[in-house]
């Protein structure tokens, strides 16, 4: 990412944090809406897990000029996911839900650059957690 993806990015965020709560239940809204089978993977309260959502988000943003700071626990938590029920497919969706999330929440703030510096953080992201699971996978079919 360059240095002013980063920036729009986390500036972005920046405007989202003091509403992060009804940001992430407006994401898992629309989430479940675009998937219901999907609903079951969580618990009925969300509230903990809409916090780890913008806490994942903050972790993330904070070092995407550095991600290979981050990268082993973006891993982790790709496995976890793994053991979760989630599959490659469904990251897919969550970007786009991502994506659709902030368009709402930031309106006319969240133009083409924002979307495609959004949507290239989120990819970088989401490759390292798929390719963690698939490598879980394999390990545990050699097994």
């Amino acid at each position: 990412m360059t240095p002013a993806q980063i920036a729009v990015v986390r500036q972005q965020f920046g405007m989202i944090a003091p509403q992060k709560d009804v940001f992430a239940a407006l994401f898992y809204d629309k989430l479940f809406d675009s998937d219901p089978m999907l609903r079951p993977m969580f618990p009925a309260d969300m509230r903990p897990q809409r916090a780890k959502l913008i806490q994942a988000l903050a972790h993330v943003i904070l070092s995407l000029d550095n991600l290979g700071a981050v990268l082993d626990d973006v891993r982790s938590l790709g496995m976890r996911h793994a053991a979760y029920g989630v599959e490659a497919n469904h990251y897919a969706l969550v970007g786009e839900t991502l994506l659709a999330a902030l368009a709402e929440t930031l309106g006319a703030r969240f133009d083409a650059k924002a979307e495609a510096a959004w949507a290239l953080a989120y990819g970088i992201v989401s490759d390292a957690m798929i390719e963690a699971a698939a490598d879980l996978q394999s390990r545990q079919a050699a097994e």
